[in-house]
Formats: structure tokens, sequence, C-alpha cells
């Protein structure tokens, strides 16, 4: 580590965070690469146009027919392609206008169904928030119901990072991917596919069909937002409630804070919790940077988005503190390293932060709100991250 909460001068042995154990306890970096946890120079390798995408299966990609495999797994122009035709729909501008809506309603929704059963799992209402709004973005609009619609999302995402090593459950896996694949095809994907071709939205199914995706297509960069808009947002929800469930101050500051100040809040929580740990790259060609990047050509260097998020060379002193007004007194736009950086920066960033503070702002002022049991830290060896799970939250009735 590049920190230690024992160096802090100001509050010795202070650790906020609540993932760290458990985090090094079992992040795994991709075998053979090599592990980079400074800030500047993890940053440089995720901004040069040397590195390509590694790990998480890039290696079996076939990049021969890009028309067939994610948008994440793409590098150059075809990613940059790719990105610039749906960067529109998460701009300030959409979200302001469009994306918010869909937050307020979903809120509605949740707080509803909150008040008349008096308690409710806070994934699951983290869930659909992440599920609607991701929908919106995507275009998947016309399925039977928003709630079947996450249900059929959460089946196939789930399988697909929660599968177990063996040849019994590699077959068990195929056989409830196929099932739950087709249904979701079947039921929210094709629909919504039919209803673009009769009627073309600003969405990412309509550049999809209006592009000649095939079915394989679709599915994959309907998933892979799914992966990356819906399972990592509901996560970070669940625990910027549970650091404000347990500090009062913190929450107030909240609650009374402008949008800015609470950006700055929810930033610095995932500065010391970011959903994700690790990006691979390998480079094409030797990285050397000015800021001591140094990858060899073909090497694969695991960036270390924790470490980096903790390096004092940006955070300044106590780095696993949690302090609001880091960024602003170190000159930090953002939350560091935690949607990563350069070409691959997660381009829903701003809408992730967006609806968390819609879901906290409005759950925090619900008469009688109270967390009735603390969510246990799972780690997820398929995603090298963490998910929260059993967390209860409570209410006073309508």
């Amino acid at each position: 580590m590049n920190a230690s909460a024992a160096g802090c001068p100001v509050h010795a042995g202070r650790d906020d965070r609540k993932t760290a154990r458990v985090a090094e306890a079992n992040l795994t970096p991709h075998k053979g690469s090599r592990v980079v946890g400074d800030f500047a120079a993890a940053r440089e390798i995720l901004r040069s146009p040397k590195v390509r995408q590694a790990g998480a299966g890039a290696e079996h990609v076939d990049l021969s027919r890009p028309g067939e495999i994610s948008f994440f797994f793409l590098d150059g122009e075809e990613h940059r392609k790719r990105r610039a035709a749906v960067a529109g729909l998460f701009a300030p501008k959409t979200i302001a206008t469009r994306h918010r809506a869909v937050m307020d309603r979903t809120m509605g929704q949740i707080v509803a169904k909150l008040q008349a059963r008096g308690s409710a799992p806070l994934d699951e209402l983290s869930w659909q928030m992440a599920v609607d709004v991701a929908a919106e973005i995507v275009g998947l609009t016309n399925s039977d119901s928003n709630e079947a619609l996450a249900n059929r999302v959460k089946a196939v995402l789930d399988s697909s990072v929660n599968r177990k090593p063996g040849l019994f459950n590699t077959i068990r896996f195929a056989a409830q991917m196929l099932v739950r694949v087709d249904r979701f095809w079947k039921r929210d994907l094709l629909p919504a596919v039919e209803a673009r071709r009769r009627a073309p939205r600003e969405d990412v199914i309509t550049y999809m069909v209006q592009n000649d995706y095939s079915k394989k297509g679709m599915l994959m960069e309907c998933l892979s937002y799914g992966g990356a808009g819906m399972m990592t947002t509901r996560e970070f929800i669940v625990m910027c409630a549970w650091h404000m469930f347990e500090k009062d101050a913190l929450r107030e500051r909240f609650l009374n804070g402008d949008e800015a100040d609470q950006f700055a809040i929810l930033e610095e929580i995932l500065r010391l919790e970011p959903v994700a740990s690790l990006l691979h790259r390998r480079a094409q060609e030797p990285v050397e940077g000015k800021q001591g990047a140094r990858v060899a050509t073909d090497e694969v260097v695991a960036l270390n988005i924790r470490e980096a998020n903790v390096d004092e060379a940006i955070t300044g002193p106590c780095p696993f503190e949690l302090d609001p007004d880091r960024a602003k007194r170190m000159k930090v736009v953002g939350p560091y390293m935690s949607f990563g950086d350069g070409p691959h920066r997660c381009p829903g960033a701003q809408v992730a932060l967006h609806e968390t503070r819609v879901f906290l702002d409005t759950m925090f002022r619900l008469p009688g709100i109270r967390l009735e049991s603390e969510p246990d830290i799972i780690w997820n060896p398929q995603i090298q991250g963490y998910e929260l799970r059993g967390a209860v939250v409570a209410c006073d009735p309508a």
C-alpha cells in the first residue's frame, strides 16, 4: 500500500473503509500480471493509446467480429465510434431533462413500497432504481413490467458472475444461462427491438437496430450495460447509505447540503469503497510515461484502484479517513480512480452519481427511516468486487 492508517498525523489508526479487509484477503490480479497502485502511473497507463483491454475474459474475445461483442472489449477507432454514438445519452442535459424524471418516478414507487411494507432489503430497492434508469438509457422499455425486467436481468447477471468451477457446475451454468438469456430476449429485448424498428428513439437499442446488430451482438451489449450500470450502482447506493446511517453528522451534512456538496460526499465514499477494484491492460508496444508508467510490450498490468485511491501523493494526509472536503482541498475533480480513466472511463459515471443522490436524498427524509440490519460484505471473485447483502431498512407507515 502507498499509505497507512497508523501514519495519519491527525487521527492515528483511523480507517473508515468497510471493505478493506475483505478486499485485501481476496483481491486476485490476473495470473502473470504486475500490480500498479501508484495513482499517477495508473492514470498514465489507462490514458495511453498503446494499451488494450485485458482480464475479464478479454483474451478469449474474437475481435474480428466487433458487431458481436460488447463495447467493453473494443479499443481504438471502433471503440471511440461506439462510445461517441451514445455519448449524448449520458450528457448532463440528458440526465436533467430525461433521466431525472425516471429517477423521481422510480423513487416514488420505491417509497410507496417501503411505506406499505414497513421494511425492505436495501439492495432490492437500489436494484430497482439502477435497473429502471439503465433500462431507459439502453431502451428496454417494452417489457411487461419494470419489476419483471429487473428480475430477469438479475437472474442473467447473477448467474454469469456467480458461476462455480467443475464440470457439473459448468454444464448446469450453461443450461441456466440458455434459459435465462432466452427469456430475457423474448420478453424484454425483442419487444424493444421491434418497437424501435417501428419508431426509433434516442437509446442504445435504436443505435443497434440502425446498425444491423445481430441477436448475439444485441444481447452482449445490453447485458454489458446491465453489468456495468446496474450491478455496480446497486452496491454503490447500499454502501453510501450504510456510511450515512452510521455517521449522523455526515447524513445531516448530506441532507442540508446543496447538490455539489452531496456529490462531494458520494465521491469521497466511492474513493474509499470503489465497487470495481482492478482494471487490467496489455501493452501493444512499450509504454513510458512522465509520471512513472512503465509497461513492456505484451506485458499485462493490474491497476489497483483501491490502492491508487489512497495514494497520499494525490489524497494528502489521512487517506483512509472519509473527508468530503478532501477533493476540493487537493484540487481533484471527481472520485479519483473509482470510475476508471482514459478511453474506457465509465460512461455512466454521472448517471450513477445522480441516481444515488436522488435515492438517498429521498430515502433519508422519510419519517422514521432506520437501518434494521447491516449488510454482509461478500467478495465476488468473478468481478473482483464486493457485494452487500442483508441490509434491511424500515420507516414509519404513510
